[in-house]
């Protein structure tokens, strides 16, 4: 059980600690080295599916909502 209330400074300093300066150690890290070496770029990949897309037969005709049974919704 509290006895008293903390004011925002005591509670900083409860969260965060008091700022002295020993709680944070600086590393130098290394650069990541790349995962997989890859034989295709995502430029390539974006090209060759717009390629396979152009290539695809055009649809004869459009579905329309009345031939399914649904009557098309009004224009408002």
């Amino acid at each position: 059980m509290r006895l008293r209330s903390l004011n925002e400074a005591e509670c900083y300093a409860r969260c965060h600690g008091e700022g002295d300066g020993d709680n944070v150690r600086v590393v130098k890290l290394e650069p990541r080295r790349p995962r997989f070496d890859l034989e295709v770029s995502g430029e390539d990949l974006r090209r060759a599916f717009e390629v396979r897309l152009d290539k695809r037969e055009p649809v004869s005709e459009p579905i329309s909502e009345a031939a399914d049974g649904h009557e098309p919704a009004a224009a408002a």
